[in-house]
């Protein structure tokens, strides 16, 4: 059924965030103390597949202060390889703020991550092609474009790095409205994508045609097969580089409770998961957790339809666990709820 991926060593770039919140679902304007973790959104998928066994190494810039240096010992002890972090003399950590969400009243997230040593960084001094040598896999997210011009060209250096090396590389869109508009998210996103070879998330800021028609027009948030197929089609017709695609649909039901399924472009075919309901105990980082369980299906060569399950089922465990990490390190946990028999609501 799988592939092995002992000869796959994986690495991913982007900020790594320190992350305050409130114990015990309360909101900031009322709490005493918070609760200390790190994560990010390329951060978290490096975890991901490094407790799945996979050879994952991790990129950023962080202060060279006690809070930096705790920050990258936090993802060595999921065994995430860190060497290729840079230490800087200038900026700050970036931080952010999560109001976890309970019943009715959903999570909410504040950036306080302006001028940090990461956005600040000159990365024009980083020789990227020695970084991802021996690389065979590179992921990247559009947060990282949206924090500064530094970090804009930052992608565009590791992208043209990891095709010279001939590296797969794996983008995540990852809007985020408090970082910037859409416009300009769309604008530069678009430019990156005739080097990306599997892609997750689908906004319509990418998916405007060269005669400006929006390729995503009267797709509906809760798509049917049949949408979701003509999308897919239409990116690979202009991007045939684009070999696989994953986009995964929520149901909220309420702050705590949601539902999950996915679509995913393989092979030349639209595949479409199971739907599965379930409680949130932290619903940060369920998306990245999709990213890398799709991922991970894709280098264990795993058919089609496992693929996409597979990678739904990791979001939905992701969701019971606090932190952004999806600390999972067997594969068998996974595949058993993904073949799990109960019943669906929506």
């Amino acid at each position: 059924m799988s592939g092995n991926t002992d000869n796959i060593r994986f690495i991913t770039m982007g900020e790594l965030l320190l992350r305050l919140s409130p114990p015990n679902y309360e909101k900031i304007r009322t709490t005493d103390e918070f609760k200390v973790t790190y994560g990010g959104a390329e951060a978290n998928v490096a975890a991901s597949l490094s407790n799945l066994g996979i050879d994952a190494s991790y990129f950023t810039v962080v202060p060279d202060s006690s809070i930096g240096k705790a920050a990258i010992r936090y993802l060595r002890s999921n065994d995430v390889h860190c060497s290729p972090c840079i230490y800087a003399p200038e900026g700050r950590m970036g931080i952010y703020f999560l109001e976890e969400g309970f019943g009715v009243r959903s999570s909410k997230v504040t950036y306080d991550r302006k001028d940090s040593a990461f956005a600040k960084y000159d990365f024009s001094t980083v020789d990227f092609k020695e970084k991802l040598k021996g690389f065979t896999w590179l992921h990247l997210s559009g947060i990282t474009p949206a924090l500064s011009q530094n970090c804009r060209e930052l992608i565009m250096y590791a992208l043209k790095a990891a095709q010279e090396l001939k590296i797969t590389v794996s983008f995540d869109c990852n809007f985020r409205s408090a970082l910037w508009g859409w416009q300009e998210a769309r604008d530069c996103i678009t430019e990156y994508l005739p080097y990306v070879n599997v892609l997750f998330g689908i906004e319509p800021f990418h998916l405007v045609g060269p005669d400006g028609r929006d390729l995503k027009d009267g797709l509906s948030m809760n798509p049917s097969y049949k949408e979701q197929d003509r999308i897919f089609r239409e990116i690979n017709k202009r991007y045939p580089n684009i070999k696989a695609i994953g986009r995964h649909v929520r149901y909220v039901h309420s702050g705590s409770e949601n539902s999950l399924k996915a679509f995913m472009w393989y092979e030349g075919e639209t595949y479409e998961s199971r739907t599965f309901r379930f409680n949130i105990l932290d619903r940060v980082g369920g998306g990245d957790a999709f990213a890398s369980g799709m991922i991970y299906a894709v280098m264990r060569k795993m058919p089609a339809e496992d693929i996409v399950n597979f990678a739904v089922a990791s979001s939905v465990i992701k969701h019971t666990m606090h932190g952004d990490f999806n600390i999972t390190d067997d594969e068998e946990s996974i595949t058993k709820l993904m073949n799990q028999e109960y019943e669906i609501r929506r």
